[in-house]
C-alpha cells in the first residue's frame, strides 16, 4: 500500500493515466515505485471507463434534421477524409444535420462573402480562416459577433489562443485549429557530431557553425521561401530580439536582422527554398538537421518517413525570450447566416475532447484545449509535449488590413540584408517607410 505521504503523488500518477499522457505499463511501473501493490492498481485502473464516461464534457447540441451548413475551409486530401470521417459524420449522428464543405480559393474569401452579405443571400454560414487574415472580415463587416464565445469554448481552452478571436475587447472567431513551430533536430548527427540542441541565440550560432565544421556544409536551415514563410521566420527573430514586425528599425529590429545576417555562413545552401513541406523533405533527407516547422511534419518525418531519429523541442530564446507565432485557423460565423445555431453548436463539437483528440493523433494537429493531447500514440507522447511547451511561448501576428504588403516587405527586407548581405540599418529604415506607408493605406 502506499505510504500517506505518497498519496498525492499516486493519485497524480493516476490522473496522469486517465489523461493518456502515461501508458498502462508506464503507470504500474511508477505505481510499483510507490510501493502500490498490482492488485490495488489494477482496481483503479480498472474503473477507468467510468472516470472517463466523467471526465467527458457533456454536449448540449440541438437537432438540425434537413439542414445543411456551408462551410468554407481549405484542407489537403488527407485533412479532408478525416474531416468527413470524423467530424461531419459524428455531427450528422448527434444532431441530424449535414455539413457541406466549400472550398474557396483564400484570395477570393473576402469578396466571395461580401458579395453574399450585401446581397443578403447567404450561402456560406460559416468560414475556417486563417488566424492572420481576420482583420477584413471584421472591418468590412462580414462575421457574427460571439458575446457568448466565452460560454461556448471549452474551459480547458488554451488560454493564449483567445486574444486572437478578438478585435476590441469583443469576440467574432472561435479556435479551430492552433498552430505552432517546433524545432526538429537530428538526434543520430548531433550525438555524433558532440553538438548540443540550441536554446539561445549563442547556442544557435555556436550550433551552426560546429555543424558546418563537422558536415563540410551547413545543415542548420531557417524557411527562406519568400511570403508567409519569411514572414514567420522573421516575425519570430524580431520578437525574439524586443522588436516589433511593423517597427522593423528600431535598435532591436537591427538586432534581430543582423543575427540572421551572421547567421547565413552556417545556414544550409537550400535555406532560400525552405518552405513548409520542403523543410520536411530536407530532414527526411539528411541536407538539414536541425530546422523549425509546423507539427504536421511528425507524422510526415517520423510515422510515414521512418525518421525516428529526428527529434523536436520548443526552441531557442533571444535577447527578449522565446517567441513563437501563433498560427492556425479559426471559426467565424457569416453576417446575416440562417444557420446561426447550426453553426455555433458545430463549433462546440469540433471544440469537443472526443473529436480534437482524434485531429491531434490522425492528422498531428495541436488541440485547442490542454485536455485533449492524451489520445496521441506513445511513440507521438514526446512530440506534442514540445508542441504544448511551444504553444506557451506563442504570440499573434498583428491582425492588420495591411499585414500580407508586410509579409511582402518582411520578404524584401530579408532578401537585401540575410541573403545579399547589404547594411542593415539604412535597408530597415528604407524599409520601414514602405510598411508606414502601407499602414497609411498608400
Amino acid at each position: 500500500m502506499a505510504r500517506r505521504n505518497d498519496v498525492s503523488a499516486l493519485d497524480e500518477l493516476f490522473q496522469a493515466h486517465l489523461s493518456g499522457r502515461l501508458s498502462r505499463r508506464q503507470a504500474i511501473t511508477r505505481a510499483a515505485a510507490l510501493g502500490v501493490s498490482l492488485p490495488v492498481l489494477s482496481a483503479m485502473l480498472g474503473n477507468l471507463p467510468a472516470h472517463r464516461a466523467a471526465a467527458q464534457e457533456e454536449l448540449q447540441l440541438g437537432t438540425y434534421d434537413g439542414r445543411t451548413l456551408n462551410l468554407s475551409v481549405a484542407l489537403a486530401e488527407n485533412e479532408a477524409t478525416v474531416y468527413e470521417d470524423v467530424i461531419i459524420k459524428g455531427f450528422k449522428d448527434r444532431t441530424q444535420g449535414d455539413v457541406e464543405l466549400v472550398k474557396i480559393e483564400a484570395a477570393d474569401v473576402i469578396s466571395t462573402l461580401e458579395a453574399q452579405v450585401k446581397s443578403g443571400n447567404v450561402e456560406i454560414d460559416m468560414v475556417d480562416q486563417d488566424n492572420n487574415s481576420l482583420a477584413p472580415l471584421v472591418d468590412k463587416q462580414l462575421v457574427e459577433e460571439l458575446p457568448d464565445a466565452e460560454q461556448i469554448m471549452p474551459q480547458t481552452t488554451i488560454a493564449a489562443l483567445k486574444d486572437v478571436l478578438k478585435f476590441n475587447d469583443t469576440y467574432y472567431f472561435l479556435p479551430a485549429r492552433p498552430n505552432v513551430q517546433i524545432t526538429y533536430y537530428n538526434e543520430k548527427s548531433f550525438t555524433e557530431w558532440g553538438v548540443q540542441t540550441p536554446k539561445t541565440w549563442d547556442e544557435l550560432m555556436t550550433a551552426s557553425a560546429a555543424i558546418k565544421d563537422k558536415a563540410g556544409v551547413g545543415k542548420v536551415s531557417i524557411q527562406g521561401v519568400p511570403g508567409g514563410a519569411v514572414g514567420v521566420a522573421v516575425t519570430q527573430f524580431l520578437w525574439q530580439a524586443g522588436a516589433e514586425p511593423l517597427k522593423i528599425n528600431t535598435p532591436e529590429g537591427a538586432a534581430a536582422f543582423k543575427f540572421m545576417q551572421d547567421l547565413k555562413p552556417n545556414l544550409t545552401p537550400q535555406y532560400p527554398t525552405a518552405k513548409h513541406d520542403t523543410t520536411n523533405t530536407y530532414l527526411l533527407n539528411e541536407s538539414v538537421v536541425l530546422a523549425q516547422n509546423w507539427p504536421f511534419g511528425i507524422n510526415v518525418i517520423v510515422e510515414e518517413g521512418e525518421k525516428e531519429e529526428i527529434k523536436a523541442y520548443s526552441g531557442w530564446a533571444g535577447p527578449a525570450g522565446n517567441f513563437l507565432v501563433l498560427g492556425g485557423n479559426v471559426f467565424g460565423v457569416v453576417k446575416g447566416t440562417k444557420n446561426r445555431d447550426m453553426a455555433l453548436d458545430f463549433a462546440k463539437y469540433f471544440m469537443s475532447k472526443e473529436v480534437q483528440e482524434q485531429l491531434t493523433a490522425q492528422l498531428g494537429w495541436p488541440a485547442i484545449r490542454e485536455d485533449a493531447f492524451g489520445a496521441v500514440q506513445e511513440w507521438q507522447q514526446p512530440y506534442f509535449e514540445a508542441v504544448r511547451e511551444a504553444l506557451t511561448h506563442v504570440k499573434p501576428r498583428p491582425n492588420v488590413t495591411y499585414w500580407l504588403s508586410v509579409e511582402n516587405i518582411l520578404s524584401d527586407a530579408f532578401n537585401d540584408i540575410v541573403t545579399e548581405g547589404k547594411e542593415v540599418q539604412p535597408t530597415l529604415d528604407s524599409y520601414q517607410q514602405k510598411i508606414d506607408q502601407a499602414a497609411a493605406g498608400g
